[in-house]
C-alpha cells in the first residue's frame, strides 16, 4: 500500500468511529460477499448488483454503512484544511450551496461553513444507522416503511461531501496521491446509487462535468 493511501486508511485521520457488522450475522456475511466482489477486481457496474438470492434491503443496509465509513475516511483527510475560514459556507463552487435542516436546532434551511455541516451530517447518520428502527440488525426483523426514505436522504448528503470535497479540496487528494482511491470511491458510490434509483439524477449533476474520468 503506498503512502498516500496510508494516509487515506490511517486511523488517526477517521472522522468518525467506523460503524462495523457484527461477525456472524446475515449483514456481516454479505458485507464479506460486496468486499469480496470488489477485491476481484469486478466492474463496479456488476458489483453493485443484488445477488441472486438476497434481499434488495439489506443489500442497501451494508452499502449505507460501507459508503458512510469510507466518505468519512475520505472527508478525514483533508479535514484540517477545511476550516472556518477556507471554507465558510458549505457548497459545490458558486452554483451550489448546502443548507442544513433537521427536526432539533436547525428547523429551516439554514447556511453553515462545511466543517459545522459536516459535523452535524456525520452525527446525524450516525444516529440513523445506530437506530434499529432504522437499520435492523437482527434477523428476520423486517425493515420499517421509512427505511428507503431514509436511505434516500442519507445517500444525498453523503453525496453533497463528494462535492464539495471533488471542487474545494481536489488539490489536497492529488497532492497525497490518493485521487485513484477517491475516484474509485465515487464511482462506487454512483453506480450503486443509480442501480437501485436512490438520488435523483438532477442531484448528481454538480459532478457531472466536474468528476475526473466518466461515471456514465
Amino acid at each position: 500500500m503506498s503512502h498516500a493511501l496510508k494516509q487515506v486508511f490511517n486511523k488517526d485521520k477517521t472522522f468518525r468511529p467506523k460503524r462495523k457488522f457484527e461477525p456472524g450475522t446475515q449483514r456481516f456475511e454479505l458485507h464479506k460477499k460486496a468486499q469480496a466482489s470488489l477485491n476481484a477486481g469486478l466492474d463496479l457496474k456488476v458489483a453493485v448488483q443484488l445477488p441472486p438470492g438476497e434481499e434488495q434491503n439489506d443489500w442497501v443496509a451494508v452499502h449505507v454503512v460501507d459508503f458512510f465509513n469510507r466518505i468519512n475516511l475520505i472527508y478525514g483527510t483533508i479535514s484540517d484544511y477545511c476550516t472556518e475560514q477556507s471554507c465558510p459556507v458549505m457548497s459545490g463552487g458558486p452554483k451550489y450551496e448546502y443548507r442544513w435542516q433537521d427536526e432539533h436546532k436547525y428547523r429551516k434551511p439554514t447556511a453553515l461553513s462545511a466543517p459545522q455541516y459536516m459535523n452535524l451530517l456525520m452525527d446525524w447518520i450516525e444516529v440513523q444507522i445506530n437506530n434499529e428502527d432504522i437499520f435492523p440488525t437482527n434477523v428476520g426483523t423486517p425493515f420499517p416503511k421509512n427505511f428507503l426514505p431514509v436511505v434516500k436522504k442519507i445517500l444525498s448528503r453523503l453525496f453533497r461531501v463528494f462535492v464539495h470535497v471533488y471542487i474545494h479540496h481536489f488539490d489536497r487528494i492529488t497532492q497525497m496521491g490518493s485521487e485513484a482511491h477517491v475516484n474509485t470511491c465515487y464511482k462506487h458510490f454512483y453506480y450503486f446509487v443509480k442501480e437501485f434509483n436512490l438520488i435523483d439524477t438532477k442531484e448528481l449533476e454538480p459532478l457531472v462535468s466536474v468528476w475526473v474520468g466518466s461515471a456514465t
